[in-house]
């Protein structure tokens, strides 16, 4: 049994790799709820803003490791989790309004209606106090559909940033066509992110950022797990970028950052700076142009 989200685990990635990190949300007061807390914090992350929750569960998932050409599974048990019901009432606005970068990911908006209007409204009060907001589209078709997704994404993109995007997502969701640079110099151009990032799996990944285009690589792993590496891969990103990096190293770090995540179980990166900067001095540099 493990801890596993895509907002804590990017959490966890950052905060092992030297940023203080704070993750919130809603749990129940109950062994589960308090194992998820307990896990977090065991690697360094600020859960001070968890909302306990006396009425609802903990949402669950089950996940079934496939090889080929059995594809690996995930079976959700999310009905009546408590963090469906968090409000912004609930959260703790303050920390956002501090904070140098506030991330979330389309996961959130997709669990119930009341969350969608929570991450709109924590995202709007980031952007509004000067806070840097990064965003994830994680589309996960057990969730929605794509039309639902889009619609959610687009009520989403003024308050946002820092846009992660995987291509099939971007495709998938959101119509996008042709190439990575393509993909983001459309997306930027139409909703007037500062940076937009996306991912290509074993193609790497690519970066658009003040009209400049940015290219890397995938360090090589051999893979044991491959949950988590996509929010391992923000985590480094996030993480460089909060230490001063500029987009090139950010992305260095975020594909040496997945890359290492592939060889550990779990969902977590259980990494250290010191492993990102082996990696990264062990193999080739990106590409910027």
């Amino acid at each position: 049994v493990q801890a596993g989200g895509a907002e804590s685990n990017v959490a966890v990635a950052a905060a092992r790799l030297g940023r203080d990190a704070a993750w919130f949300s809603k749990l129940p007061d109950s062994p589960l709820g308090r194992r998820v807390v307990g896990e977090l914090r065991s690697h360094g992350v600020d859960t001070e803003g968890v909302v306990w929750d006396d009425d609802h569960r903990q949402g669950l998932y089950y996940l079934e490791h496939g090889v080929s050409p059995r594809p690996t599974n995930v079976v959700y048990d999310r009905a009546d989790a408590a963090v469906t019901t968090l409000e912004t009432t609930e959260v703790d606005l303050e920390a956002v309004r501090d904070a140098d970068v506030c991330y979330t990911s389309g996961i959130t908006p997709a669990l119930s209606e009341t969350l969608r209007a929570t991450t709109a409204d924590v995202l709007a009060e980031a952007q509004d106090a000067g806070t840097t907001t990064a965003f994830d589209l994680n589309y996960r078709t057990k969730l929605w559909d794509p039309a639902a997704a889009a619609e959610a994404y687009r009520d989403l993109f003024d308050f946002i940033d820092v846009l992660f995007a995987a291509q099939r997502d971007a495709e998938t969701v959101l119509g996008r066509e042709g190439d990575a640079e393509s993909i983001a110099r459309g997306l930027a151009d139409d909703f007037d992110f500062e940076t937009v990032v996306v991912t290509r799996g074993a193609d790497g990944s690519l970066a658009l950022s003040d009209g400049e285009v940015y290219e890397q690589g995938v360090y090589e792993a051999e893979t044991h797990d491959a949950i988590g590496t996509g929010d391992a891969f923000v985590g480094g990103f996030l993480a460089k970028h909060l230490a001063g990096g500029d987009v090139a190293d950010s992305l260095r770090w975020a594909s040496a950052t997945a890359s290492f995540k592939r060889t550990v179980e779990g969902d977590v990166a259980v990494v250290t700076p010191e492993d990102v900067e082996r990696v990264v001095a062990d193999d080739g540099d990106g590409i910027s142009r």
